[in-house]
């Protein structure tokens, strides 16, 4: 296990790499008033999010397998190159389900890190990726924690096929959030937007209402 301190002002921010469940490779990102995310390499997935007051924020299924290549049921697993059954890959993809690396040389990316906890992961094509997907690319991730408390992924997807063909992909981050009253959740801003019913022969239709709200769960 080994630690990182950083950030200015005379605060520590915390970035700890250790093993968790199985043995598996994670890194915790800690900021000084308590908040807390952590990461496993397995699929470059956040499994945990707790606030100050140590309330965790993202729901882990207690059926959740930590044995690569099982996706891990729960926290924000990442969905590429496909999202749900939209082609001719697994569901979501197998950036989910492959282990993914620190990376030690990022480029800049667009968010500020100072002052925040941070880990840079990267992932690349290897020999058990489906042959049906046969494109190289470069996925890289910023996970930050900031003071607040505020947890932000940044992603930046590169094609880096030597003969320079373009290839499409879709990509989510597929977050499970803890909730206590699903009746007082309201999902804001998609209002004019077009969607595909998945309950509905996945006819496309254009979302009318100003929020989003819920009576019960919804399978989808």
């Amino acid at each position: 296990m080994s630690s990182f301190e950083g950030g200015g002002g005379g605060e520590k921010k915390y970035v700890e790499f250790c093993t968790g469940v199985n043995g598996l490779d994670k890194v915790i990102l800690r900021e000084v008033r308590g908040q807390s995310a952590e990461v496993y390499l397995n699929g470059g997935q956040v499994t945990s999010w707790k606030n100050e007051y140590g309330e965790e924020l993202l729901f882990l299924s207690s059926k959740a397998v930590f044995k690569p290549p099982t996706a891990i049921r729960g926290g924000i697993p990442i969905s590429f190159p496909q999202f749900g059954m939209h082609g001719s890959l697994e569901q979501h993809g197998f950036a989910r389900n492959t282990v993914w690396t620190i990376d030690k040389d990022p480029p800049p990316f667009p968010t500020v890190s100072s002052n925040k906890a941070f880990i840079d992961l990267i992932l690349k094509p290897s020999e058990d990726d489906p042959k049906s997907w046969p494109h190289r690319f470069e996925f890289r991730i910023r996970i930050t924690l900031g003071p607040g408390g505020d947890l932000m992924l940044t992603s930046r997807i590169r094609n880096t096929n030597t003969d320079g063909k373009p290839f499409t992909f879709t990509f989510a981050y597929n977050n499970y959030f803890y909730l206590t009253d699903i009746s007082e959740v309201r999902i804001e801003g998609l209002e004019t937007l077009d969607y595909l019913d998945n309950l509905n022969s996945r006819d496309r239709v254009t979302e009318q209402g100003d929020a989003i709200t819920f009576e019960s769960e919804v399978c989808i």
